[in-house]
């Protein structure tokens, strides 16, 4: 498989591959966001999905692919600290404000500031009319958030903790670049992509899982939630987890990066489903059209 991903890279072959791979971990991390923000706790949700994949990941580590190079370890070292700070910042994101206002914040700040960073550090050049996909993407997911906050009438004594979600949103946004950039940096120059993927995992679960466990002791013990409810909530997060993060970098590694991130943020489509069938959240016309004009920027990233 790995020899695979590594001749089909920079292929026509590699490009139609890239783009299903980035639907598909579109698809698997709105997903992936409602299994954190649901149930008792972000911040516990998240540690269980990063021990259980990292237990999971370990065997394939050591075992089955080999040790990435000294180069790809410093770059795994720099991607575990961003990580570090990006769950933390997505976390809190959740935990202060609905789902369907910070994940479009989020989600609309990264597609623009990763292409604009792919541009300086791989030298990608991408067609106009791509750029005006990527622009009408991000807006029409800003204006998903302005329209969900509508929705929701907002009291002005609730309007403090509001600017505070909308504010770490936003550097989840900019995390999100700063992490895909440095992802796809990592696993371009790693000889065996999948080794580094596997590595990626492990350290995974030697962060935020003690933020998760520094939390826990400081709840009441009436509102921690039962261990085995988030072991299984960690097992089936991690399982999505692996295809969300898995399939966008080896996206990057095959074709652009800029439309790889791009498409991944039609995430928001799946998202705002989940929204209203999980979590019971209303949809109207004008949350519908912007749905459609995120799709419609979508398609121009990739046939633009």
């Amino acid at each position: 498989m790995s020899e695979m991903i590594v001749a089909m890279s920079g292929t026509p072959e590699g490009a139609v591959l890239a783009f299903a791979l980035a639907l598909l971990s579109a698809f698997a991390h709105a997903t992936f966001g409602a299994i954190n923000k649901g149930g008792a706790d972000p911040y516990l949700n998240r540690g269980a999905i990063n021990v259980a994949y990292s237990l999971m990941a370990m065997p394939f580590a050591f075992f089955v692919f080999p040790l990435p190079s000294a180069a790809v370890w410093q770059v795994l070292a720099m991607t575990y600290l961003i990580h570090l700070l990006y769950e933390w910042l997505q976390s809190t994101a959740f935990h202060k404000g609905d789902f369907t206002l910070v994940y479009p914040i989020a989600r609309g700040t990264g597609p623009l500031a990763t292409a604009i960073g792919a541009v300086f550090i791989f030298g990608e050049r991408l067609a106009p009319m791509q750029w005006a996909g990527i622009a009408l993407l991000s807006a029409s997911i800003w204006g998903l958030a302005v329209a969900n906050l509508r929705a929701r009438r907002v009291d002005i004594a609730a309007l403090p903790g509001l600017r505070q979600a909308i504010g770490v949103a936003l550097m989840t946004g900019l995390m999100i670049a700063v992490y895909t950039i440095v992802d796809a940096y990592g696993i371009r120059l790693a000889e065996n992509p999948f080794s580094f993927l596997a590595w990626f995992f492990v350290l995974g679960g030697f962060g935020f899982p003690f933020i998760a466990i520094h939390r826990w002791r400081h709840m009441a013990p009436e509102r921690r939630p039962q261990p085995f409810d988030l072991a299984v909530r960690g097992f089936f997060g991690a399982l999505i987890a692996f295809v969300s993060f898995g399939a966008v970098m080896l996206a990057t590694r095959l074709d652009k990066v800029g439309e790889a991130a791009a498409l991944r943020e039609t995430s928001i489509i799946f998202a705002t489903a989940i929204g209203v069938l999980i979590f019971r959240e209303r949809i109207d016309v004008t949350r519908l059209a912007l749905i459609g004009l995120i799709a419609t920027g979508a398609m121009l990233v990739e046939f633009g």
